[in-house]
């Protein structure tokens, strides 16, 4: 939580500091509707879990979550020069590991697909920095999932959770940019291992730390200029 708040209280300062500094675009700088971004994607979930037997708690039983580096996507579209909606993408494979009396056991693993749905206000859109702040949803789903010391069988229910978000945007020229982004999710979920009395309430709440480029652009851009743009404005 320590790690979240300052985070978070960095990326907010950062918006304020550079919405109110004057600057200059550069030179080849592009407002399309559409950003996508290629990102680096470190995924930390801060873990903890109620184990249960039967429906009892196990006192001192926890479970913690790998950390994990991921290739991630966005897709932003916007509104305005300053309000937007932006998807996250990636995919990622956790373990899953005992703490407290189960500290060492293998509890499983997990491929997860985690998209979240932020909207977004972008401070300093005639600038070269230009911050933003965003809250929204995360969903995440988990799929082929695996024990190997408990049970025989392992199972998550999908999540679903709240969102904040900071990052900024930083202008190259010819509509490209550097990104750094972090947000928060919280949200928990239920696991099972089958041909056990074991269950768990889990509660995942990842940090989501991302560095990568952007690209910004119209649709008419990939339809290919000027006269695509009047075809596409007809079949609208």
């Amino acid at each position: 939580m320590n790690k979240l708040l300052s985070a978070l209280a960095a990326a907010f300062a950062l918006a304020g500091v550079l919405s109110s500094t004057p600057q200059q675009a550069v030179a080849g700088d592009r407002h399309g509707d559409f950003m996508i971004r290629g990102l680096v994607t470190g995924i930390l979930p801060d873990a903890s879990a109620t184990v249960k037997a039967g429906g009892a708690r196990v006192a001192g039983a926890g479970a913690e979550v790998s950390d994990e580096v991921v290739p991630a996507t966005t897709l932003t579209y916007f509104f305005t020069d300053n309000w937007a909606v932006e998807l996250l993408c990636c995919f990622a494979k956790h373990d899953v590991t005992g703490t407290g009396v189960l500290a060492g056991v293998d509890l499983g693993s997990t491929w997860i697909f985690p998209p979240a749905l932020t909207a977004q206000y972008h401070f300093n859109p005639e600038g070269t920095f230009k911050p933003y702040v965003g809250v929204g949803v995360q969903y995440i789903h988990f799929f082929d999932e695996e024990s190997k010391d408990l049970g025989t069988s392992f199972a998550l229910d999908d999540g679903f959770g709240f969102t904040l978000q900071g990052g900024i945007d930083i202008a190259v020229g010819e509509g490209w940019y550097l990104n750094a982004d972090v947000r928060k999710t919280w949200l928990g979920m239920d696991a099972r291992w089958g041909g056990t009395p074991f269950t768990a309430d889990v509660d995942l709440d990842p940090l989501i730390v991302s560095a990568g480029f952007g690209y910004r652009f119209n649709l008419s851009d990939l339809l290919g200029g000027h006269g695509s743009t009047v075809a596409y404005e007809e079949l609208k």
